[in-house]
């Protein structure tokens, strides 16, 4: 008897908000990813399912409880659903491998079937495992409905499987939105497909990829929209010191005795000693904004601190500035820390509105030069969620 699959990608993680390359990287799911699994939760709560099951892996079994709590049943998962292992890439940007790597980066993305990277996989391999994982799958659920939730590459590999495209006209089947739906039906060895990439249960301002342009082109190198992020050097000096005094006067208002060449040897100093500790984020060859950490703030309470954040004026309101957020989680979760604060100036109405945004809460205020500031704190760790997450 055939089996009939429901095959869901993730719903947004930080990798695909952060422009970061998170394949087999255990990352997290972000606010807007929690608003998709409502979604899909709607979507499925009238179609009958037997069983649900996911990778083992955070972003897809966090968006997995849309299904099978709803539905009293139990999460089976599969470390053999993962997404393609991208080896040495695994955490870094987009915009790096972009930049360092254009060739490879290029033959990842037009599906070169010779790409692979050092410790990852090919898609050949990524194909003959999925493959053999949903056979296996529907096998144990003769005549049922099954959901599976999984990832963007591995779907791409599976979908061409199904319809015998060669690896490298893989970039015709496109991509799949996060929590987009493709249906198979499976009898034997034999796959059929319904239909592939549904959307449609998402309302447009939460569809991951009407919010970006860089899947719209397989061939861009992305450079005009993916950081690479390189260390502070001497030569930042007017760059930062244009940065941080607008940062300083968002804080606390202009001073007289401000002296913004001071705070950048101070940062020089402190990047010299670590490197992480101050990060430029480019744009091919041109600095875009910054990111300055306390790495010795708060390691008591297992945070990390930003001391601030900035994008130049002519980079901001194009979607960029999380990806700054994302080099500080990468940095200070590497370094075993499962919270990221900061400071923000209650009036501060643009930047609260980031922040909110993107998961920072209101702790605490503390006393500032010119009044109090709001301290704000993200979690970046796996805990309880009251959504039915492992946040």
């Amino acid at each position: 008897m055939a089996c009939t699959l429901y095959i869901v990608r993730h719903a947004e993680a930080e990798g695909n908000l952060y422009r970061r390359i998170h394949g087999w990287y255990d990352s997290l799911i972000t606010d807007n990813g929690y608003r998709q699994i409502a979604a899909l939760e709607e979507r499925f709560r009238d179609i009958p399912v037997d069983a649900v099951y996911s990778s083992d892996l955070f972003r897809t079994k966090t968006t997995a409880g849309a299904i099978y709590r709803p539905k009293g049943l139990a999460l089976q998962t599969r470390a053999d659903l993962r997404e393609l292992s991208m080896g040495v890439w695994e955490d870094h940007t987009w915009g790096e491998v972009a930049h360092f790597q254009p060739e490879h980066y290029l033959r990842y993305s037009t599906c070169d079937p010779g790409w692979k990277n050092e410790g990852g996989e090919s898609r050949q391999e990524g194909r003959r495992r999925i493959r053999a994982a949903i056979l296996d799958i529907a096998a144990r659920h003769p005549g049922e409905q099954v959901a599976v939730v999984c990832h963007g590459d591995i779907i791409r590999c599976l979908q061409a499987e199904v319809l015998g495209v060669p690896v490298e006209e893989m970039p015709s089947l496109g991509h799949c939105d996060n929590t987009g739906v493709t249906a198979l039906r499976v009898e034997g060895e034999r796959m059929e497909l319904l239909f592939q990439n549904d959307n449609s249960h998402l309302p447009e301002e939460c569809s991951t990829l009407a919010r970006q342009r860089w899947w719209k082109d397989v061939r861009n190198t992305m450079g005009d929209a993916n950081f690479w992020f390189r260390p502070l050097t001497a030569a930042d000096e007017a760059f930062y010191c244009s940065l941080h005094r607008e940062t300083w006067t968002g804080l606390y208002g202009a001073e007289s005795g401000y002296d913004a060449g001071a705070f950048f040897r101070d940062a020089l100093e402190w990047a010299g000693r670590d490197a992480r500790a101050v990060s430029v984020a480019m744009l091919r060859e041109e600095a875009a904004g910054m990111v300055q950490l306390d790495l010795a703030r708060d390691e008591a309470q297992g945070a990390g601190h930003i001391r601030f954040l900035a994008l130049a004026p002519e980079r901001r309101g194009k979607g960029l500035a999380p990806q700054l957020l994302g080099q500080a989680v990468s940095v200070y979760r590497g370094m075993g820390r499962d919270r990221l604060r900061l400071l923000c100036a209650p009036k501060n109405e643009r930047a609260r509105r980031f922040y909110d945004r993107h998961g920072f809460r209101t702790i605490a205020a503390q006393p500032g030069h010119r009044g109090s500031l709001d301290q704000m704190e993200k979690y970046i760790g796996y805990r309880p969620d009251a959504r039915g997450g492992l946040l």
